[in-house]
């Protein structure tokens, strides 16, 4: 250890300071002993870096120091060392070569900066509630919240209530008693943009615990590109701030989990279908699982953790798109021969065909029975109709027209939608088949060159959006501060 090293040690008792003896060991050893008080008054806020790859000291680890403030990380170090000794080139014979010059370490004063040091990034770490059974809010109160993100969904908002309190009072309770609770896992089922993503980040965010978002398609059986299963809870670790007990009482989702369904008819190694599910059952059910600390990937540089999956709730979601027509064949071959029977059509334009999902109809789909028998609360999301996508334009906490309207009023000028308007943005929104996601694309168009014209006068006191708008025959009505309403075309 150098002159430069420090060890920092606490504030001490007497008797302990005499019991271990630390000063007299360590001024023998030649080495500078430091309070920690003294320490953090020495850290001036700044890292040291690399200065042949640049990298800080958070990402290199710990620094070599040179003379002339120069520091060098140790991987950088260790391959100059491999370069010279196990190399082709003798460096020996170069020195005497003509046209050939090394550089000394005196030659880097002039190169060597003010200080070789990055701003340290220090991020305040995040906070979560400590779990306690009185402080989880009933079911009704969880969906009230939600009501006022969410827009209709109303089945989808009471299971996912009932499930979540439920989840939550069992990991509260833990091993109270002899009656061991099951976990509440869910299954969602839904059209694209109908709130599903939505939801659960809504769910977490009310409830205060961490969340990690996955998507299916990037996972992999193990020893093939892409994320292991264990990634899942790598991800929920780095959003606890890699605390393991707040880790193990968070929500995983998981998105498009009907892209690892079955493949039908393959001849080739199915490693992102069936074999996806398999490795996500021990996960589902509970395991504890060796997960690295601060990366995504297992390598003998990141140190490793064990996770407990044992309280964390899992909830997939995902489109289906086929599944409609399994439900529909599944109906259908109910029908019989007579004057009461039921018409093959009957099920054809069935808007809440997917409400009428079995357990058989997701085995028929591709889903191997273990995996649906670890969601034990299946739930589907109605597509959003023009009534729908109206309402979730003026009515959420989070609306989007609440956000245009608190972007123009930070530039004094009163932003308004007639209902003609509102409901030919929904037309807009329904022909595209993408579901809320729509109106956001929809609302950009149109705004953009209001957003453009309105910091350029600073008389215009009101624009009110008018259906003539909206379809392209018309312009905004425009109102001067304390005159009347003009009417501009398009």
């Amino acid at each position: 250890m150098s002159d430069k090293d420090f060890i920092i040690i606490d504030e001490l008792e007497n008797e302990k300071k005499d019991e271990y003896d630390v000063d007299v060991a360590d001024e023998k050893k030649g080495h500078s002993v430091v309070t920690q008080e003294k320490a953090d008054k020495d850290d001036d806020g700044y890292e040291k870096y690399c200065l042949i790859c640049h990298r800080p000291e958070s990402v290199a680890g710990k620094m070599i120091d040179l003379p002339n403030n120069i520091t060098v990380c140790s991987d950088c170090m260790q391959k100059s060392f491999d370069a010279m000794t196990n190399g082709s080139i003798d460096y020996t014979k170069l020195f005497n070569t003509p046209g050939i010059q090394f550089m000394n370490m005196s030659d880097l004063e002039n190169m060597t900066p003010k200080s070789q040091k990055i701003k340290k990034k220090k991020e305040k770490p995040k906070e979560f509630r400590k779990l306690d059974i009185n402080n989880i809010p009933a079911p009704h109160k969880i969906k009230a919240q939600l009501d006022e993100y969410v827009v209709g969904q109303e089945y989808a908002k009471k299971a996912m209530s009932v499930a979540v309190y439920n989840h939550y009072k069992r990991v509260a309770t833990d091993t109270m008693d002899d009656i061991e609770i099951e976990k509440s896992n869910m299954l969602m089922i839904g059209p694209t943009g109908s709130g599903k993503t939505y939801l659960v980040k809504t769910l977490a965010k009310l409830l205060d615990v961490p969340l990690a978002i996955t998507d299916a398609t990037s996972l992999t059986e193990a020893g093939y590109i892409g994320d292991d299963i264990e990634s899942v809870v790598s991800k929920l670790l780095a959003a606890a701030d890699n605390d393991v007990e707040k880790a193990e009482q968070g929500i995983i989702f998981i998105d498009e989990i009907d892209k690892i369904a079955k493949k039908k008819n393959s001849s080739q190694r199915d490693v992102s279908g069936e074999s996806v599910q398999q490795g996500l059952l021990k996960l589902l059910e509970g395991s504890e699982v060796e997960v690295p600390v601060g990366a995504n990937s297992k390598n003998a540089m990141v140190p490793l953790t064990t996770v407990n999956t044992k309280n964390i709730l899992f909830i997939c979601g995902g489109a289906f798109p086929d599944l409609e027509e399994i439900i529909k064949e599944r109906l259908s071959h109910k029908t019989s021969m007579g004057f009461n029977a039921e018409l093959k059509d009957k099920y054809e334009h069935d808007k809440e065909i997917l409400s009428k999902v079995t357990v058989e109809d997701l085995r028929t789909f591709g889903m191997i029975p273990e995996f649906i028998g670890r969601l034990p609360i299946i739930f589907t999301l109605k597509g959003l109709d023009k009534d729908m996508l109206v309402k979730i334009l003026k009515e959420p906490r989070n609306a989007i027209l609440k956000q245009y309207k608190k972007l123009l009023a930070l530039d004094e000028v009163n932003l308004e939608f007639d209902d003609g308007s509102l409901e030919a943005i929904a037309e807009k929104a329904m022909k595209k088949d993408t579901g809320a996601r729509a109106l956001r694309a929809i609302i950009e168009e149109f705004m953009l060159d209001i957003m453009y014209e309105i910091p350029k006068d600073d008389n215009i006191g009101q624009v009110t959006i008018t259906r003539a708008y909206i379809e392209g025959t018309g312009g905004p009505i425009i109102q001067l501060r304390g005159q009347q309403a003009i009417p501009r075309l398009s």
